[in-house]
């Protein structure tokens, strides 16, 4: 590959950059693509190789889906028109990380993906996403009543009509279901299915949290960040933070609950 612009650096392979390499350069690439002009050879160059760099994401987002049955470069190929959304739609200005945005688009995808596609008997969008609800409030429904919920429980729980209760659960019954003893190619070697399933993978939620907060972060105020620091870094009692900052305890409670408050409301703003 060469680089058609001058002012970038000729990458000969993006896809194997070390993660801190590909943050620094994709920073590099996203500052000049906002001079270039759409359509260049120029523009395309930085903009194939902010994909190339940043698949790395992709691959890395897919292994939570590996486990569904698909061909895992089919959902890598979902995901990255995610990729592709987020480049395309990601503005400096916003002093965001760019993880922060990519990781949502690219999930996204392959949500949109299965959920589209794994269904035996085609229903609209809005039973599919009905299915959804339904299954999350009779979780919900079960854990408090000890039992399976009623359809007037689900309808008054959803405030919906019972009617379109029973048109989710109807709807339910097209989506696609395999036994846990299907047989499954793993790397060459069949297996039922239920020796491949996985368990969630926390790390996952917290790669995805991490990157969401660190931005939020850096916009607070330099005693805000000491603050949580010695509170949740190096783990010291409100108490011992206001002898440390010359506060009260109830003044470090104060702006400690202001912070938390702050930082959860950004962060749901950025799901």
């Amino acid at each position: 590959m060469s680089a058609p612009c001058s002012e970038l650096p000729l990458i000969e392979s993006p896809e194997q950059l070390a993660p801190s390499d590909a943050r620094e350069l994709t920073h590099l690439f996203f500052e000049r693509l906002e001079h270039l002009e759409e359509g260049t050879h120029e523009y395309q160059y930085a903009r194939n190789t902010l994909i190339e760099m940043n698949l790395s994401l992709v691959r890395f987002a897919a292994r939570r889906f590996r486990n569904r049955g698909d061909d895992f470069e089919d959902i890598v190929q979902v995901g990255t028109i995610g990729l592709i959304k987020a480049i395309d739609r990601y503005d400096l200005s916003r002093n965001v990380e760019f993880t922060t945005l990519a990781i949502p688009y690219i999930t996204g995808e392959m949500k949109r993906f299965f959920r589209d596609t794994t269904w035996d008997v085609r229903v609209p969008r809005r039973l599919q996403e009905l299915r959804v609800d339904l299954a999350r409030a009779g979780e919900h429904l079960a854990n408090e009543l000890g039992r399976d919920p009623k359809v007037p429980e689900l309808a008054a729980h959803l405030n919906i009509p019972e009617e379109e209760v029973i048109e989710g659960q109807v709807a339910a019954n097209g989506y696609s279901a395999s036994s846990i003893d299907v047989t499954i190619s793993d790397d060459g070697n069949d297996a039922p299915l239920a020796d491949l399933l996985g368990d969630y993978d926390e790390d996952m939620g917290l790669f995805e949290d991490l990157h969401t907060l660190k931005p939020l972060l850096d916009q607070l105020e330099e005693r805000d960040r000491r603050i949580l620091e010695l509170r949740f870094g190096q783990e010291l009692t409100q108490a011992q933070i206001g002898e440390l900052l010359g506060i009260s305890q109830m003044h470090v409670s104060r702006l400690l609950n202001r912070c938390l408050a702050r930082l959860r409301t950004a962060m749901l703003r950025t799901d």
